[in-house]
């Protein structure tokens, strides 16, 4: 079983948009009480992004992710009509209407999250019907997975929930671990490392990339496809141009 990226290949940075109220935010450990606003023009920062040469941009409809419904639609729209680059998308996606939704508003990959926990025969059919456009979020607090915006938590470890997915035909999957997320301390490389060495799907790291150090520590393990940051571009710690250059080389 071929695990992790194919050699040779390089790790993908995901730029992060997470919406709330609309606005381009970032949240500390997932509390929705604590968000820093870094602007109120999602389009534009996602413009900004894939000229600076992104691949792909990660989105996160927060609001959603509580409500359990699309919230910040307007927003996602916006974004999609204002940059080429494929987007991936996540919060509050759990119904199939909602899936075929945003796939056919141009969304190229819908994150499922809190109904991969929930109702796994979805995550299955979507995968089935839309090849190569379903990926599965694994939001975990000490290795335990947590749903419904983070703030319902598991028992269900999430390795585990990895492997229930291995012949499912998903195209990716979504790790974040949530006491790293915004605090800008780090990603949990060996966890992250530990599960894409689990499962033949594709692991994608979220929460704590904070520095090109972070980067380059999970592209070194070789079987991590990617990495998402948000925080750290806004703030200037990472500089998008130079990262792309650095994973590129």
């Amino acid at each position: 079983m071929q695990k992790g990226r194919t050699k040779g290949t390089v790790m993908i940075l995901y730029p992060a948009i997470d919406l709330k109220d609309g606005a381009c935010v970032r949240l500390l450990r997932g509390e929705m009480d604590r968000a820093t606003v870094f602007g109120t023009d999602p389009a534009a920062q996602a413009a900004a992004f894939a000229a600076a040469g992104c691949a792909w941009l990660h989105l996160v409809d927060l609001n959603g992710a509580f409500a359990g419904r699309p919230v910040n639609g307007d927003a996602v729209d916006a974004i999609l009509g204002a940059v080429g680059v494929p987007c991936q998308l996540g919060g509050g996606i759990r119904d199939r209407a909602t899936i075929e939704h945003w796939l056919g508003r141009g969304v190229a990959r819908v994150i499922l999250g809190t109904v991969a926990v929930e109702d796994p025969g979805l995550v299955r059919d979507a995968a089935r019907a839309h090849p190569g456009r379903i990926a599965v979020g694994i939001d975990a607090r000490a290795g335990r997975v947590a749903t419904r915006g983070w703030a319902q938590e598991t028992d269900i470890a999430a390795p585990d929930l990895a492997r229930a997915f291995e012949d499912a035909g998903v195209s990716a999957i979504i790790y974040t671990d949530i006491d790293r997320d915004g605090a800008m301390g780090g990603p949990n490389v060996a966890a992250t490392e530990a599960l894409a060495r689990a499962v033949a799907i594709p692991v994608i790291a979220s929460g704590g990339v904070s520095s090109m150090a972070d980067l380059v520590a999970l592209r070194d393990t070789g079987v991590i496809a990617g990495a998402i940051s948000g925080r750290a571009l806004y703030e200037g710690a990472i500089d998008l141009g130079a990262a792309l250059r650095l994973l590129a080389a």
